[in-house]
């Protein structure tokens, strides 16, 4: 991840074209250990700048340019609007979400914001359940595509309004 202005400058032709897929990057990656008092989830998501400018504005100005500055400004916002659409529970127990940073991530089809966070479930739940509702009451052609590394492996799924509850398995 690198926080480069000129990644989001990458964005205005995007803005300029008709809204393309809308897609966002959750990666979960368990810890190792367990701890008695509590399971740990590390968590990135890349979510589209084009997508959340549609939702909430952010290009203050109105120039077709998203900035940096308008980025960092509107950044509450971004993490208030993303971890509302995002519940977690473990064994049935809902999960605190922390949240840590955001950045820019630079992916092939543009700029997205990176929010860092970690999951946080109380004792050692055999199972977690997302439950994903980003940008679905807007755009139901939205998918979250999902990554979830354990120590039993790698697993992956594609979130959509069909298919907004996930259930993996820690243990």
């Amino acid at each position: 991840m690198r926080v480069v202005p000129a990644v989001i400058a990458l964005l205005a032709a995007g803005m300029a074209q008709a809204h393309s897929a809308s897609d966002a990057y959750l990666t979960l990656a368990a810890a190792a250990a367990p701890q008695p008092a509590a399971t740990v989830i590390e968590a990135q998501w890349d979510i589209a700048l084009r997508d959340l400018h549609f939702a909430i504005g952010l290009d203050d100005d109105g120039d077709g340019n998203l900035t940096w500055a308008e980025v960092k400004k509107h950044g509450h916002r971004i993490a208030r609007y993303a971890y509302e659409s995002l519940r977690v529970s473990g064994d049935g127990a809902a999960c605190a979400i922390e949240p840590s940073r955001q950045a820019i991530a630079d992916r092939a089809d543009g700029a997205y914001a990176a929010l860092f966070f970690r999951i946080v479930c109380k004792g050692t739940p055999r199972t977690v359940a997302l439950d994903y509702r980003l940008f679905f009451a807007i755009d139901p052609s939205h998918r979250g595509i999902l990554v979830f590394r354990s120590g039993k492996g790698t697993a992956t799924a594609l979130v959509s309004p069909d298919n907004a509850r996930v259930e993996l398995r820690l243990r």
